[in-house]
Parts: structure tokens; sequence; C-alpha cells
């Protein structure tokens, strides 16, 4: 397989919708490409238009302007059956599964080589059974769906969407609706799939998690635009925007572990000297022995308060949270040593940080009452 070969181009993409007594931009003058074997991951809030965007890829939502190229096809500018005949290389998940209910696992699998396949019948069984094994279902083939599990209905829901061999298989929140367990097999699955069949996978998701479980890139839509986009590794070790960042840290919990942080007294009532940071690095930074050289080089005290290491893309990515003291500017130069070794650093002032944390609060309960 070619590396960086576009399968997926979207330019200057707009989707808006008339309603009665106002316009909505969904979608907002939007470039993405996407590259032949990608595990592409698009985050965002609910509202933010990533849905109706990987809808226009198979043109189930036409945009109002722009362009959308599926390997090497145009598809506005397919009508009919040959339209029908590009989305049969797209296939598409849903976070609901749609099963039918009174079709079998094996007819529910079947169903799209029922329209239009040149197999012969044995050959549709045959391709039946072969995909209920690589979803690893083969078992449960002549059960209906309410016999199911979510998991295992998401597994159905895979294998028939590749019943027609597609070259793309766009996931909508398929996993928003399971158990973490259940999501992380789910997401191995799908990873498994790209490996072994070259399939290029578009995952839509508001949780940073899974696509730092199984994506190589990763875009950011806020509002209907592309707000940050990259290959996960940069995304992680060196956000440039606001929203990036919130997703990063819910993904790796140190939102949770600040707020439990700066609850502490100790944290409320930190010294003129002392300086609460949170410390991000990746790949060779991590292999320093960091902590140690503040002492050594600055007679800087660390104290340690939460931290984490993960493995992203077979390189280490870790963010450290502490308080650092010393005698006059000993702090600012250490951090500014730090800073050179590549190392991001947030320095964190409690009271703000604290009243954001209420703000947040205030917000949130606004919501549910609204929402009540």
């Amino acid at each position: 397989m070619a590396a960086n070969t576009p399968i997926i181009e979207l330019k200057d993409i707009d989707v808006t919708f008339k309603e009665a007594d106002r316009t909505v931009e969904a979608v907002k003058n939007v470039d993405l490409t996407v590259d032949k074997g990608d595990i592409y991951g698009i985050v965002g809030y609910s509202g933010a238009g990533k849905s109706t965007l990987v809808r226009v890829i198979n043109q189930l939502q036409p945009q109002t302007a722009g362009s959308v190229t599926v390997s090497g096809q145009d598809m506005g500018a397919l009508k009919g059956k040959a339209l029908r005949q590009a989305r049969t290389k797209i296939g598409m998940i849903f976070q609901h599964f749609n099963l039918m209910n009174e079709r079998t696992i094996g007819d529910n699998v079947m169903f799209p080589l029922l329209l239009g396949s040149k197999l012969s019948r044995q050959e549709k069984r045959s391709k039946v059974d072969e995909l209920l094994a690589l979803v690893g279902l083969s078992e449960k083939k002549n059960d209906y769906p309410a016999q199911l599990s979510g998991g295992q209905k998401q597994r159905v829901a895979i294998a028939r969407a590749l019943a027609n061999d597609p070259e793309i298989l766009i996931s909508d929140e398929a996993t928003s609706a399971l158990d973490p367990k259940t999501t992380a097999s789910i997401l191995d699955l799908l990873k498994h799939l790209n490996e072994t069949l070259g399939l290029t996978v578009v995952l839509i998701t508001h949780e940073m998690q899974a696509v730092k479980s199984i994506c190589n890139k990763v875009a950011v839509m806020q509002s209907g635009e592309i707000v940050e986009r990259g290959d996960l590794l940069t995304i992680f070790s060196k956000p440039t925007q606001k929203l990036t960042k919130e997703f990063i840290e819910t993904s790796s919990q140190i939102d949770a572990a600040l707020a439990n942080v700066v609850a502490q007294p100790s944290i409320q009532h930190l010294k003129e000297n002392e300086q609460l940071v949170v410390l991000s690095y990746a790949g060779a930074s991590t292999d320093d022995p960091l902590i140690a050289q503040l002492y050594e080089q600055f007679k800087v005290t660390p104290n340690i308060l939460f931290g984490n290491v993960e493995i992203l893309q077979n390189t280490p990515v870790g963010n450290l949270g502490l308080v650092l003291s010393g005698e006059g500017d000993a702090v600012a130069k250490a951090l500014d040593y730090v800073k050179q070794q590549g190392v991001t650093v947030r320095q964190i002032n409690v009271a703000e940080y604290q009243a954001e944390l209420a703000r947040q609060a205030a917000e949130a309960d606004r919501n549910a009452e609204g929402e009540a």
C-alpha cells in the first residue's frame, strides 16, 4: 500500500440547512484529506458538525458548496446507479446498529448482498460465513438481534458493512452506546480490520479516548469547522487549541487529577516561592532524569502530585503534576530549562483554576435545569 495516497479529499465543504426562521451552517469551509490505510479520528462535542461532514463523503448529505473526491471519483457528479455503486465501497456503522429484528444474524449480514451483488447464492452464503468469522460471531449465525449483547450487535453491523468489500469504513459514534470494555473490543476489531484488510477507517466520536486507542491522525471540530488537525502524537503532545487541550486533559484524566489537587488546603496556600505546574512530554524527553536535574542544577525541590505515561504510536507520552519550590528566581530558571528540553509547561494559578471549575459546575447545573 502506497504511503500518503489520498482516498478521501474534501475541499471547501459547506453544508447549510435552511429552516423557517433561520439558516444553520452545519459545516463551514472544511478541507480534509484522508490517506489510504489511515484510521482518521474526527472528534468534537455534540452539534460540532462531524456527523454531517462524514455523510458528505458518501453523499447521504450533499454539500452546499465544495467538492468531494473518493478513490479518484467526484462524488458530487455521480447520480443514480453510479452513485449507488460508489457507495458500496464506503461501509458505515452507527451508534444504534440498525439491525433488522425479524431477520437472523446471518440474514442481516446477507442483506447488502441481495441488492445487486453478482455473487452466486452459494458464494453469498460463504461470504456471510467469512464475515461472521472475521468479527467473531460464527456461532450466532442463526440467532436474532434480540438475543445479542450491544457489542455483538455492533459486530454484526460491522460484518454487514463489510459485505461489499468496501475500501472505507465510517464509524459514526459506533461505540457511544457501549460500556468501556465492549468499546475497547470494538475499537480493537476496527484496528484489526485496518491492519488485515487495508481498510481505511474514519472514526467519528466525542470521546478522545477512542481516538487515542486506534487513530493515527485526528481532526478536532467545533461549530462546523476543523479547529486543529494533525498526527496523533503531535496533537497529544503539542495541542494548540483550547478545545483540543480540554479533550486531551479529559481523556488523560489530568483535569480530574488537578481538580482533586487544587482542593487540598496545602495547595490552596502555596508560598511565594512555590509553583504548581503540569509538565507534558513525549519521546526522548521521557528518558531524561529531568526531575533529578531540577534539584542538581537549580536547587529546586519537586513534589510530585500525580502522573501518567501512555504509549501512542510507539512513543511514550506523559503528564506530570508537581509543585516546584526554590529560592529567588530558581523556579523560573528551572522552568525555562524544562521548556528547552522540549517539555510543555503549564503553570497553574490555583485561584483562577478553582474559579474556572466553579464556572463550569454552574454552567452544567444550568444546562441540566434546562433539559429538565
